[in-house]
């Protein structure tokens, strides 16, 4: 399974969902599938933004779990 960890480092930032997608472009909904872990896919772009708005490595955002 894969877990995304962006609401995390939101928190460590003291980011809000809204000002996180003002700095990247990505829309509120979208942002709420990656942080609520549904969403079926992400655009490498918003990983790019993501990485470097938290300036951090794909492996901080994104997280694999064996089932």
């Amino acid at each position: 399974m894969i877990v995304f960890n962006i609401k995390a480092l939101r928190y460590k930032y003291n980011i809000s969902q809204k000002y996180l997608s003002d700095l990247t472009g990505i829309r509120l909904p979208t942002l709420s599938e990656y942080e609520n872990s549904c969403a079926t896919m992400i655009r490498v772009e918003h990983l790019n933004k993501l990485c470097e708005v938290f300036h951090c490595n794909l492996s901080d955002i994104v997280t694999y779990y064996p089932d």
